[in-house]
């Protein structure tokens, strides 16, 4: 493949095809050439635009890397997708049926935190080091004296190490911390679709009571907004460069002089023959197993009104939701507690969705309240 040369001010930096040979993770170990503590640097740009795929190649590059003397930045953009923390409820943090109806792929990423959108108007950064050196200030640093150096933006980091400008969010961070690997990985709104993304990420209605991590609102700005000559291409070679011309442990400057002693860019094509195992994590990423079957426990709340021949009568119908399927369904009259009186429904045993959960309430409003025990037992 012939190589690419992406500029920044008048350097030209060789971007090259990532072509790993056998044993290539445990050998790129670095020599005490590039900076005074050996460590080398590397900035991995996927050719991916699938999440899945991004995700799995996250985590290949995460569980087989020795990043004892070698640190990588992995930059990388998707389709449209809503990408959930991994101890959070999809249900809660997004509008699942707006997802459906648009396209747009749910995926539940392997660290903690919140849920974010992408689309291909923003940028992920994923920074990998060693346990023992991981730094999110340091990163999040890097990134606003990118953003100052490139187009002087000042960008502020807050107590929750998102990145803010004037007070809006335009990047949210969270991180895997293993041994003997960690991560930190954020996304950057270059100029992503919000009307998208806010319909995307607008909670349902129903009465969902979970324990599941919950996302914290906050307002969101594109870097566009801030300066309109970002570009999430421009931006990537700005991070990037960063990155390698940054001390590998302080945020001390070392230039072109620096730079020029790194691994420099690579282009990265996450296939089965050069990262071998990829498919399969692809496809645990992509199963409804992990995406939905792996939502800590919940249930669902709904009041709904049953009529009789003298009045209405409200009856609070409640289902447990464990590994994403409907384990428990029954109904409680009025508005108190109790054990309720047990549902009799072939939805049971089925997965959690809104159309399934419609489909019982349908069913319940369509019974007399002088049946409805008889009703729930013949549902």
């Amino acid at each position: 493949m012939a190589a690419a040369i992406v500029r920044f001010r008048g350097i030209g930096l060789k971007v090259t095809a990532f072509v790993p040979h056998r044993g290539f993770a445990s050998t790129l170990d670095g020599t005490k050439d590039g900076q005074p503590d050996g460590i080398k640097k590397s900035v991995f740009i996927s050719q991916s635009s699938d999440i899945f795929t991004n995700l799995a190649l996250e985590d290949w590059i995460y569980r087989n890397f020795n990043f004892k003397n070698h640190h990588i930045l992995m930059l990388w953009s998707n389709n449209p997708c809503v990408v959930i923390g991994r101890h959070q409820n999809p249900w809660v943090e997004a509008n699942i049926s707006a997802l459906d109806s648009n396209g747009i792929v749910l995926a539940r990423r392997n660290s903690g935190g919140g849920t974010v959108y992408h689309d291909r108007g923003n940028l992920n950064c994923t920074f990998f080091t060693p346990r023992d050196r991981y730094n999110r200030k340091y990163n999040l640093n890097l990134i606003t004296r990118a953003l100052f150096r490139e187009w002087s933006i000042k960008a502020d980091i807050s107590d929750r190490d998102d990145i803010l400008f004037r007070g809006k969010k335009i990047s949210g961070t969270a991180a895997k911390l293993g041994q003997p690997n960690a991560y930190h990985h954020c996304t950057l709104l270059v100029n992503t679709n919000k009307d998208q993304l806010h319909q995307a990420l607008a909670k349902e209605q129903n009465d969902i009571h979970s324990r599941a991590t919950k996302s914290v609102p906050a307002q969101v700005k594109n870097l566009t907004d801030a300066n309109k000559q970002v570009n999430v291409p421009q931006l990537l070679s700005a991070i990037g460069y960063e990155f390698l011309r940054t001390n590998a442990t302080e945020l001390i400057d070392g230039g072109r002089e620096l730079v020029m002693k790194q691994r420099g860019f690579q282009l990265i094509n996450p296939t089965e023959k050069w990262f071998p195992g990829i498919t399969a994590l692809k496809d645990n990423f992509e199963a409804w197993d992990w995406r939905y079957g792996r939502t800590p426990k919940f249930h669902v709340e709904k009041m709904i009104e049953l009529k009789s021949k003298e009045k209405i009568h409200c009856m609070k119908l409640h289902v447990d939701v464990e590994g994403g399927i409907m384990t428990d369904i029954k109904l409680i009259l009025g508005h108190g507690g109790g054990e309720g009186i047990p549902v009799v429904s072939s939805l049971k045993g089925r997965e959690y969705s809104d159309d399934n959960l419609n489909g019982i309430i349908v069913a319940l409003k369509g019974v007399s309240a002088e049946n409805v025990k008889l009703a729930m037992n013949n549902l």
